[in-house]
């Protein structure tokens, strides 16, 4: 018989409602128990279908926390509650998932981890862009070994969202907290700790602004990786360019499940995620006859639901955490180093 994994759901914004409940659907792996949020005015369509499916909606953030029978909480509140929201959960027994980003600091990120492994239970990140169809299609790219040894890798993640809103905030609300933390999770978890990492954070709009843009070096071994957002990009970039000794490969256009679930296409669905065929990644490499190969690269389907089945193993199973806990520090301090200094500087990551 099949171990349930029994969770409640902290928050109900756009991220539980876009990137979490749609794949919670589908995982009978998994049981909503209940769901908190400390007004609950939002989606009354989805908290209709929550209710009669026996899910319990509540603005009392204890009656998750005391209820015995469940085991996780999955942490969808604004980023500034994160690090308290986590503190608390785990003080009462219960493990966590913790949407990005995981907290402000290292030395947050440490002391969670550390609560956590006293208590014998998990706390990790959601980092469901290492479920990215864009990403994996790159991945695959790499575990074959197309191109070679890797020698450069772009990766962009703009928009186009012009505003003359100011917003003076903590750089948890930022853009390179906000959409950086993939694009540099990505990353680390393909090339792991880097030797130097290279920034440029700064406010394109409304100049001492919370910085919406951001560009990011990061330095191995005769390779570098530069990852890159900006909210004024009108012609897009490609989301990837890798370069390696024996070839490039070269991908166009996000991941689609965001702009599906958008559309009221949801998991499960026969047409969800799929890439149009002008938008697979191009391969251009030498065989090992030395014969120019061209190709297109098939997207692989993304799944961001892929990250409770990690949980999952994780918690039930005893299996490793699909990002470990040395990921996430490392990437914490890369965050934190970054928004520390105004303007471009250089850093060495230890």
């Amino acid at each position: 018989m099949l171990t349930q994994l029994i969770i409640a759901l902290v928050g109900f914004g756009k991220s539980a409602n876009r990137y979490h409940l749609p794949y919670l659907k589908l995982r009978s792996q998994i049981k909503l128990k209940a769901v908190y949020d400390h007004r609950l005015r939002h989606h009354q369509d989805i908290q209709d279908e929550l209710k009669q499916s026996g899910v319990n909606l509540t603005t009392n953030f204890d009656d998750i926390l005391n209820d015995s029978e469940i085991q996780m909480l999955s942490i969808t509140t604004p980023a500034t509650t994160h690090y308290s929201l986590a503190k608390e959960a785990l003080n009462h027994g219960k493990n966590v998932l913790v949407e990005k980003p995981f907290c402000e600091t290292r030395a947050q990120a440490e002391e969670i981890l550390k609560l956590a492994r006293d208590k014998g239970l998990v706390a990790m990140p959601f980092q469901n862009r290492r479920f990215d169809s864009d990403y994996l299609a790159l991945k695959k790219v790499l575990d074959v070994g197309y191109i070679g040894t890797p020698l450069s890798l772009e990766s962009h993640m703009d928009h186009f969202r012009p505003s003359d809103q100011f917003i003076n905030s903590e750089p948890i609300n930022g853009q390179f907290y906000g959409l950086g933390i993939h694009t540099i999770d990505q990353i680390v978890a393909l090339f792991g700790q880097p030797q130097q990492v290279y920034y440029d954070i700064r406010a394109q709009q409304n100049q001492g602004n919370l910085d919406d843009y951001y560009e990011t070096q990061l330095f191995y071994a005769n390779f570098k990786a530069t990852v890159s957002s900006s909210s004024l990009v009108a012609t897009d970039y490609p989301s990837f360019r890798l370069n390696g000794t024996k070839g490039s490969f070269i991908k166009y256009g996000i991941d689609q499940q965001e702009n599906d679930l958008k559309a009221g296409v949801m998991p499960g669905e026969s047409q969800f995620g799929l890439d149009a065929p002008a938008a697979y990644g191009h391969l251009r490499y030498l065989n090992s006859n030395g014969d120019w190969i061209s190709k297109d690269v098939i997207t692989p389907i993304g799944d961001y639901g892929r990250v409770y089945d990690a949980m999952y193993a994780t918690i039930i199973e005893q299996q490793t955490k699909l990002v470990t806990d040395q990921q996430l520090l490392l990437e914490m301090q890369i965050l934190e180093t970054g928004v520390s200094i105004q303007g471009p500087h250089v850093a060495v990551i230890k």
